[in-house]
């Protein structure tokens, strides 16, 4: 998957099984207060996000050009026809404009087309967004008295989106042009790689760097700020005994991870592992799945 030009049945099945993988590899890794093989939430297990990302991998691969918003609600639809509960609209989210600047005819590279996806998201983008949003029913989704999710919105999915950026590292993204996917996280995946972690070992580290340096905001959303910064400052202090890389910090980090499942994992970190989740797409489009050998 060396160029993202064309819009061919195999580049769209390449982009599907890229999307489904990016997913299950996430998902797959032990990360601090999430979804794992060993370890479920009430609602959810490894096998709904699996079966969810096997759902949306296909759909999400149709997106393009000024189809995000409904690449979005297709893929969540989907994911919800697969398992009850919300498990990727985060992902779907960052997703989207990923294949449509990997599909987008214009020159560059992909980080620059992705900008210009973002800056042409319309009114029906967000609209479409909505309607993903409602289906999902994410947690701690408060209300807001300007382009509130239960109405209809009159402004384009961009503008929504930095309406909430402050308190939604997701919504940051399509302000930011994906910074914290490309300047933060896949540089930690990939530093990871090159120390010698094994792939779900590098995903967790990357999750784990980013949550020491970004208060995760859906923690912000359902526990509020001063939860959300705890659990960084925590965080911060896995990442300085060593993190994934040594025994101290892979002690720390358990010990953290024990404590985010208190109180019916309220304090999950799940806005960073979506994040982790769009690394992860980033550099299998770009790569084609040669640096997970």
């Amino acid at each position: 998957m060396k160029t993202g030009k064309g819009t061919s049945r195999d580049s769209r099945h390449q982009v599907a099984l890229a999307a489904t993988l990016a997913c299950v590899l996430e998902a797959s890794a032990e990360k601090v207060g999430n979804v794992t093989p060993e370890r479920r939430f009430a609602d959810a297990g490894f096998r709904d996000f699996v079966a969810s990302a096997v759902a949306l991998g296909p759909v999400i691969a149709q997106a393009g050009p000024g189809r995000v918003g409904w690449a979005v609600w297709k893929s969540v639809a989907a994911a919800r026809r697969a398992t009850a509960t919300n498990t990727h609209l985060g992902v779907a989210l960052l997703f989207a404009p990923l294949v449509a600047a990997w599909r987008s005819p214009q020159r560059g590279g992909l980080r620059r087309r992705l900008a210009a996806v973002l800056r042409d998201l319309t009114v029906g983008d967000a609209r479409w967004a909505y309607r993903a949003i409602r289906l999902a029913k994410p947690g701690g989704l408060g209300r807001s008295d300007v382009a509130d999710v239960r109405r209809s919105p009159a402004i384009t999915l961009r503008h929504a989106m930095a309406l909430a950026a402050q308190r939604d590292a997701i919504a940051s993204e399509y302000v930011q042009d994906f910074a914290i996917t490309f300047d933060l996280v896949l540089p930690a995946l990939l530093r990871g790689v090159r120390r010698g972690l094994a792939v779900p070992e590098a995903i967790a580290q990357a999750h784990l760097e980013l949550v020491a340096r970004l208060p995760d905001t859906l923690i912000m959303r359902k526990a509020g700020r001063p939860a959300a910064e705890a659990v960084s400052a925590r965080a911060r202090a896995a990442v300085d005994a060593g993190g994934r890389y040594t025994r101290q910090g892979r002690r720390a980090a358990g010990r953290l991870d024990l404590s985010l499942r208190e109180e019916g994992n309220r304090l999950n970190p799940g806005a960073s592992a979506d994040l982790v989740a769009a690394a992860l797409f980033v550099w299998l489009l770009e790569t084609d799945g040669s640096g997970l050998g």
